[in-house]
């Protein structure tokens, strides 16, 4: 069985996803011979707050040294994310190899297994095969009768804040609700609860006594923030201070009940030194939960699905950006309580670019836009065919004046934008660049030329250097003119860039007379290779490079052919340096894998080095 057959197998029975009832899964698991049995868990449910707890709780483990194993739902942009082990999803040929051994399971059983009660399933037996110390188990909906609870007693039961939510399946009160979600807790464990409602906290305290399970509900008031900046939140608790990644009031708040789940499991056994504690905290991440792609303009992508995830978001964004109103890339499921979401976020928004998640349950764009306008909203409000045009639209937006963009709504909106917005911020961030160096006059490109030239021969990589690649400028580039001069005075060689396809690049020593020179991709002026010399790449001592954009971490943007970042590895000897006007620089630029960063960059006012 391949990957795409796996999943092909396992969502040809989504139709059965939300039959509520522990027997098909418990048969399941007993035909793999019961891996759940041979672990041990934490498992947490709730409303909100449960996928970013398991997060932490994971990441600390790990960093304690335990194999941990974290199963969440749903996935952003990769199904393999739901199923991981010490941060690492499953590889997608061990997923076709569990599988296979599940469909062989499933056969023969009177009464076919859902979508989720196979997938959790699986992960036993993964987890089983790859023999963790630990697992850090999201319920999917509920928990007395969510496919998760066949498990015996975890090491803790863990309770975030309760919601009402699927009312069709887990009753139509609060209280209901809580009972249902509560009863993961089993004679045998520990257990946690979030600092609910007083009626939610009456549930979960008699569910606790009748499981005679020891149960401490987690004070938000222990922990005493510091500080906080876009890179995250600095606290206190208990006297040790802490850094956390993840942005929120409501982060801290579930830091509380992290931070007395690890008490509860020291108290059993488990060594989780502080120091690991820390260490996790510091590193965990959970992604399109107020998650900053981009810093320039800054982007912000947060996934929510209901009120009180729209009333999280506006109250973090509030608290680091006070006052400010942003662009909203927005797109809401209809079974949502969307009229409640749009009040929450109408004070924060100067502009709405409304789109439809993919999803069948998704909103209509143009739909959104007509309700967003109905409660007040006459201007800014726009509606959009595809994801990509309403995301460059709010870049333009907010870079215009100044203000940042939030893509905000379904998960499944917020896996297409992982997934598109790498390749199409630097589509947007070049296109930007470039138009800051033309905006330069013609004078103040050759000044600004001139002294890039000069910084750049004072240099020790150019003054060592026998064998110089330069390039012929283009389009607003750095002119590299007096380089030449300089190169070809200190009798250096100097070789030229040749585009011989739109994969590969080489370099050659150019012949004499203008015949030599051709005109090549982009308009650019190139050497003929029939009329010069090819050299070969680990004979160049240094290479200059052109960069429509560059930031303070040495990566460089191109002009989005890749040459230069195909070619630069082969140079094994060669140093590079990146020519580029000051005003080129952007805060971040988003690399990719096969980004080739530089050594130098040199501006007309600054040298940033390694």
């Amino acid at each position: 069985m391949t990957y795409e057959e796996a999943l092909a197998y396992l969502e040809d029975y989504t139709w059965s996803k939300t039959r509520l009832g522990l027997g098909r899964t418990r048969e399941l698991c007993a035909r793999l011979g019961d891996p759940q049995k041979e672990l041990r868990f934490i498992h947490v449910a709730g409303s909100n707050g449960k996928g970013s707890t398991c997060a932490m709780l994971a990441s600390i483990l790990q960093a304690a040294g335990y194999k941990t194993g974290l199963y969440t739902s749903p996935y952003i942009q990769d199904f393999c994310e739901r199923i991981q082990i010490n941060g690492e999803n499953i590889p997608h040929e061990r997923l076709a190899e569990v599988t296979e051994r599940l469909a062989a399971a499933v056969e023969g059983m009177d009464d076919h297994p859902s979508w989720f009660e196979m997938v959790t399933a699986a992960a036993f037996q993964y987890y089983k095969e790859e023999n963790c110390d630990i697992v850090v188990l999201e319920v999917g909906m509920g928990g007395e009768f969510d496919s998760t609870n066949v498990i015996d007693a975890p090491e803790a039961a863990v309770i975030m804040n309760i919601a009402l939510e699927h009312t069709e399946y887990l009753g139509d009160t609060i209280e209901a609700i809580a009972q249902t979600k509560s009863r993961i807790i089993k004679p045998g464990c520990n257990a946690v609860s979030y600092d609910n409602i007083p009626e939610v906290r009456e549930v979960i305290a008699a569910t606790a006594q009748e499981a005679g399970a020891p149960l401490v509900f987690a004070d938000p008031g222990t922990i005493n923030l510091l500080g906080r900046d876009l890179s995250g939140q600095t606290f206190e608790w208990e006297g040790k201070t802490y850094n956390l990644p993840l942005h929120g009031e409501h982060q801290l708040r579930n830091v509380s009940v992290v931070m007395e789940v690890i008490r509860a499991l020291r108290s059993r056994g488990w060594n989780v030194p502080d120091e690991a504690v820390r260490e996790g905290l510091a590193k965990v991440t959970w992604p399109a939960r107020f998650e900053i792609l981009a810093k320039e303009p800054l982007v912000i992508l947060d996934g929510g699905h209901n009120s009180q995830c729209a009333e999280a978001m506006v109250e973090c964004y509030a608290g680091l950006l006070p006052d400010q109103r942003t662009e909203m890339v927005l797109g809401i499921l209809a079974d949502k309580d969307y009229e409640r979401m749009i009040d929450i976020l109408m004070p924060y928004a100067s502009g709405f670019h409304c789109i439809s998640p993919e999803n069948e349950r998704a909103l209509a764009a143009d739909e959104l836009a007509s309700i967003i306008k109905e409660h007040g909203r006459q201007a800014a409000v726009q509606s959009y065919d595809d994801l990509e045009s309403a995301i460059k639209d709010a870049l333009d937006a907010a870079a215009d004046h100044g203000t940042p963009v939030i893509c905000f709504g379904s998960l499944y909106l917020t896996g297409e934008i992982r997934t598109i917005f790498p390749g199409l911020y630097k589509k947007w961030l070049r296109r930007r660049k470039i138009h800051a160096r033309e905006e330069l006059t013609e004078e103040e490109r050759i000044a600004k030329s001139a002294e890039i030239c000069r910084r750049i021969a004072e240099t020790e990589e150019f003054i060592s250097a026998r064998t110089v690649m330069l390039y012929k400028w283009t389009r607003g580039e750095v002119r590299l003119d007096g380089l030449e001069a300089i190169a070809s005075a200190q009798g250096k060689r100097v070789a030229y860039p040749k585009c011989m396809s739109r994969t590969e690049m080489i370099a050659i020593l150019p012949g004499e007379g203008t015949d030599a020179w051709t005109r090549g991709s982009f308009g650019i002026t190139e050497p003929d290779p029939d009329k010069g010399t090819v050299v070969p790449p680990e004979d160049i001592d240094l290479i200059i490079t052109p960069c429509t954009s560059f930031d303070e971490d040495h990566r460089r943007l191109g002009m989005g052919g890749g040459y230069y970042d195909r070619f630069l590895p082969k140079c094994i000897n060669a140093d590079v340096i990146a020519a580029a006007y000051e005003t080129q620089k952007a805060e971040t630029i988003p690399a990719e894998e096969f980004d080739a960063g530089v050594d130098i960059i040199i501006t007309e006012s600054s040298s940033y080095q390694r």
